[in-house]
């Protein structure tokens, strides 16, 4: 169980960063992460550090995909973990 925890600290903490980090080199010509690496790191656990950094950054707040996905991510991972350990525990 520990392991899980540290586990979605750490790709929530990644997530959090990768959406400062596009939000940084968005205002400045260059190399950005694609949006299907920002989904992707919410889908497998960061939703949570995505949703903060979205909001903290003021970034892809104008994304259907963004704004409406990750809280529709972070409820069916919570949905899934509850079920797990519903089930398991």
């Amino acid at each position: 169980m520990i392991y899980l925890l540290i586990y979605l600290v750490v790709v929530n903490l990644i997530t959090f960063l990768l959406f400062w980090n596009d939000k940084k080199r968005s205002k400045k010509p260059g190399q950005r992460f694609s949006e299907k690496t920002l989904l992707g790191f919410s889908a497998v656990g960061g939703s949570l550090g995505g949703i903060f950094g979205m909001r903290n950054f003021h970034h892809k707040t104008k994304h259907p995909k963004f704004y409406i996905g990750l809280p529709c991510i972070l409820v069916l991972q919570i949905g899934i973990g509850a079920f797990l350990y519903w089930k398991f525990f």
